[in-house]
């Protein structure tokens, strides 16, 4: 059988990051949010507007049948506790 470090997985003793002090590791993890957010593919204008619109619309349409559900609802409480 093989035999595993135990630094390898974790077991052993601390990592170069965890040796590091605060302020190292908040800016270390800032500046990699930043490399992330460079490889991201943005969309053009024409999509993002168009993408908001269809957000716009379906919140729209859930929010006219919740609506609809709503006056159903209350029409059926009132007929049968009666106003």
């Amino acid at each position: 059988m093989a035999k595993v470090n135990d630094a390898a997985v974790g077991h052993g003793p601390a990592s170069s990051d965890e040796k590091k002090g605060l302020f190292v590791r908040v800016s270390l993890f800032y500046r990699q949010i930043g490399d992330e957010l460079r490889k991201v593919v943005w969309p053009t204008r024409e999509q993002l507007t168009n993408y908001t619109w269809v957000v716009v619309g379906f919140v729209a349409l859930l929010a006219a049948i919740v609506g609809i559900i709503d006056l159903g609802v209350a029409k059926a409480v009132l007929s049968v506790f009666g106003a």
